[in-house]
């Protein structure tokens, strides 16, 4: 027996019609290229976002065709997301942080028809227009006065192209299935990998995300997200607010600005930000040489990398923030998990409170969670037993774009592995302690990088560390540390290693520590170990 509810399918559209006509007069607050604060309204971008369909189907898009943005954080790309995956078409957000022939191989391998682009990534293309030659022109999203001088082939104005459009515009009943939206792997290891999402997973992971144990958006915030929308949909943001009629504050090309980020938190009244810890370093540095109080912001929720313990306590005791570490990947939309006290263990010490924030988080319904051994057989949620992660959901991908099962990231049994190594808690809650390729093992027993990089963050002289495995005659391997140092801090390898005691197990302690002045890092701000391991690969440990 089936039940009477309507069948009526979940959409991204139905979000925009919402948002705009129950929160129609809500504000969004953009920096951007040609206009220093740009505001405008939830009405206003949904109205927009009609004429940009319009414009697209007057361009001979058909449903199902990639169209690809490159750009940062600000309301023409909201509109662009609304307009294109509104309308049938995928689209496809680009990082332009990418190395051009990774940008090359994304663009051809999607088969984008066209591109829509700020003004300051122009260059970037012109490098590489004779190598996507599929892509039939290009949109510089600006307006006429801004229109940059460029040896692009077909190229249109934004404002121009939807200038003469009607904001009126029936948006298409689709299938909830239909392909909405695509984001490519950073390509640390290979080739990038497309994650294709749909309708339906785009709205569950929407609903999840304002729950008060997650992100608890509600129409009281006001949001910055510093996330880009260019990577994993900026966390879901411009779905869920717009389900829950929160204000929108959008730092353009500002996002690495720590006095920028200061002053729009400040100005906007903005009680909840998100963003990567990278970006919250350069905030944090930034207020603790200008004196600044982040008196608004209420919370952050910080994913994409580990979160050391010392940012969450400079957020705490500096600021009285609190933070909401998540995790989660391209192939997860990305929420997996997500940190936050449940009821039953709210009686913690602040120590113990602080313990729990450095786990990754809990997991919420929609994301199930699975550790197993080298067998494949689950280990127990005791805190102690740790293995590959492997996760399954509505919004969990089920296979890459056009790879047809042959990345082999599947189990027989459906779940993804998401190749990172983890513990789960009694209570749920999950620890990651490595990527698989990152995990040390030392003498036969795993070593945590992540927990040996967090804990050195916790020095005043260390800007960034990396903790990677080398060889060891007696041991197979054992960590080397390796330290960006804090600008006019000076320390020595000894004092960094006398830090680590009496935090982790006096086995973990790394052997040596090497100083660099930086570290490589992905196009998503993450730490290239696959770098430091190809240069690190002769080196002779001392101890």
């Amino acid at each position: 027996m089936l039940g009477l509810m309507m069948n009526t399918p979940l959409l991204i559209s139905n979000i925009a019609e919402h948002g705009a006509k129950f929160h129609g007069n809500r504000e969004i607050v953009s920096v951007t290229a040609d206009n220093p604060l740009h505001r405008y309204t939830y009405r206003e971008c949904i109205g927009r976002a009609k004429q940009l369909a319009n414009a697209l189907h007057g361009m001979g898009a058909e449903q199902g065709d990639r169209i690809a943005t490159l750009a940062w954080n600000d309301h023409r790309h909201l509109e662009a997301y609304y307009g294109i995956s509104g309308a049938g078409f995928v689209c496809h957000t680009i990082n332009p942080r990418l190395f051009p022939e990774q940008l090359v191989f994304i663009i051809n391998h999607a088969e984008d028809r066209w591109i829509f682009t700020d003004v300051m990534f122009v260059p970037l293309l012109e490098a590489i227009a004779d190598k996507i030659p599929n892509v039939e022109g290009f949109v510089v999203m600006t307006d006429k006065a801004h229109m940059p001088e460029t040896k692009l082939n077909n190229i249109v104005c934004y404002e121009e192209l939807i200038a003469s459009e009607s904001q009126e515009y029936d948006w298409p009943v689709l299938d909830e299935r239909t392909a909405s939206a695509l984001c490519y792997t950073s390509g640390t290891t290979g080739d990038p990998k497309g994650v294709m999402y749909d309708h339906r997973s785009t709205i569950l992971h929407a609903y999840a995300a304002v729950a008060p144990d997650v992100m608890n958006l509600s129409s009281h915030d006001v949001v910055l997200p510093v996330v880009p929308l260019f990577h994993v949909n900026a966390w879901g943001i411009p779905y869920s607010t717009f389900m829950t009629g929160a204000k929108i504050v959008f730092p353009g090309p500002k996002m690495g600005d720590g006095e920028t980020l200061c002053n729009l938190l400040d100005a906007e009244d903005v009680t909840l930000a998100l963003g990567v810890p990278t970006v919250w370093l350069a905030l944090l540095q930034y207020c603790e040489a200008a004196g600044k109080r982040l008196d608004k912001l209420q919370r952050t929720v910080i994913g994409g990398a580990a979160v050391p313990r010392s940012m969450i306590e400079a957020f705490r005791d500096k600021h009285g923030v609190d933070v909401r570490q998540g995790w989660g990947m391209t192939e997860t939309s990305p929420l997996g998990v997500a940190n936050s006290l449940k009821a039953g263990i709210a009686d913690m010490t602040p120590d113990e409170r602080l313990d729990l924030a450095t786990k990754a988080g809990r997991g919420l319904f929609g994301c199930e969670l699975r550790i197993v051994d080298d067998k494949g057989n689950e280990l127990p949620w005791d805190g102690e037993a740790y293995g590959p992660l492997q996760v399954r959901g509505p919004w969990i991908c089920s296979d890459y774009y056009k790879l047809e099962g042959a990345s082999g990231a599947h189990t027989d049994d459906g779940w993804f592995d998401t190749g990172d190594v983890a513990t789960i808690d009694p209570e749920g809650y999950m620890a990651i302690t490595d990527r698989t390729k990152d995990v040390i093992k030392s003498g036969g027993e795993w070593i945590s990088s992540i927990e040996l990089e967090n804990t050195i963050m916790g020095h005043p002289a260390v800007a960034e560390a990396a903790v990677i495995g080398v060889a060891h005659l007696k041991w197979t391997e054992r960590p080397l540390l390796i330290v960006v140092k804090a600008e006019g801090q000076d320390v020595t390898a000894d004092e960094l290693l006398a830090f680590f005691e009496g935090k982790v197990a006096k086995w973990w302690i790394p052997t040596d520590v090497e100083f660099v002045t930086e570290l490589p890092h992905t196009a998503t701000g993450k730490i290239k170990k696959i770098e430091l391991r190809k240069q690190f690969a002769d080196y002779q440990l001392t101890g």
